[in-house]
């Protein structure tokens, strides 16, 4: 039986370590993190992640602001707001969520926030830094940022010698998993859709992380006997075993099959999701360490 790695303990650990850092920087500084969470629009998935981003923020004892924009909001009202956020000194962290709607370049939004309180890591300023090795200066993307933590649970910090595959190049996951994994000292291959015999080339990998946003996609055949496998597929499928109309959440992996013969493996749900909250959290105040010219923690 594979390890299976416990993404909801994991989280956890690191969210503790937020709040011990929060105490710290309000002892030292009386200083309190602030996070601005911004979403325009009435889409119920966002509403349920941003009340989640919310609670945890509070959690951690963070100065927690949410605004909440009608769908008609203009590209140049939602600039402004960021523009407003970005001059706030009680503001260390910016969260614009997406999607945004279609009349907003969501592009041109993220690239108003400050790279200082871009907590998501989307800026071209810290997407340059992560890609050339700056990781001390950078906000990493919390999905990979999380995924790598649970790597690093399974193989320490130090990837020399391993075999790393990454299934997907967003860049969002596949591109910034690959530069965190090369920052370890893993040989790095990203495969993609257009990727020749996909199956051959997942069976090299020490480390097969997947992410193209396709269910079950990768098969228990396509796994290397003792590798590591992080699951970032978040999939509703069907489930009429469950009822009429009932659905279930799977990853891209089959992860019965994977797991037979994995030597570690994240689950769907409670592997890699939960991490993406607490890294946030983590990139929140470390940005606060930042503007108060302390040393940030290390998570």
């Amino acid at each position: 039986m594979p390890t299976v790695i416990d993404g909801k303990a994991a989280a956890a650990s690191v969210i503790a370590n937020v709040q011990a850092a929060t105490s710290q920087l309000a002892q030292s500084d009386a200083l309190t993190p602030g996070i601005a969470v911004v979403i325009v629009g009435e889409d119920p998935a966002s509403q349920v992640y941003v009340a989640s981003k919310g609670k945890t923020a509070k959690a951690c004892g963070f100065n927690s602001i949410q605004h909440t924009l009608p769908e008609s909001t203009s590209e140049e009202e939602l600039v402004a707001l960021v523009e407003q956020l970005n001059a706030d000194p009680e503001i260390h962290g910016i969260l614009v969520q997406l999607p945004l709607p279609s009349h907003i370049d969501s592009g041109r939004i993220i690239q108003t926030i400050a790279p200082e309180k871009d907590v998501d890591g989307f800026h071209f300023t810290n997407v340059g830094r992560l890609g050339t090795g700056e990781l001390d200066s950078a906000f990493v993307p919390c999905t990979p940022a999380g995924s790598m933590l649970l790597i690093e649970r399974a193989h320490g910090r130090d990837l020399s010698g391993l075999n790393a595959v990454v299934v997907g190049r967003s860049n969002i996951v596949g591109k910034p998993m690959a530069n965190l994994l090369l920052n370890a000292n893993a040989t790095v291959t990203i495969a993609h859709s257009r990727t020749k015999d996909l199956p051959a080339l997942c069976r090299t990998a020490d480390i097969l992380v997947a992410a193209v946003g396709r269910p079950e996609m990768i098969r228990g055949e396509w796994i290397k006997p003792g590798a590591t496998v992080i699951d970032v597929g978040i999939n509703r499928i069907p489930a009429p075993e469950k009822g009429e109309g009932k659905s279930r959440l799977v990853g891209d992996v089959a992860y019965d099959e994977a797991a037979a013969v994995a030597g570690s493996i994240t689950p769907v749900p409670g592997g890699v999701g939960p991490m993406t909250i607490a890294l946030l959290m983590a990139n929140t105040v470390v940005s606060a360490h930042r503007a108060a010219n302390r040393t940030p923690p290390r998570f």
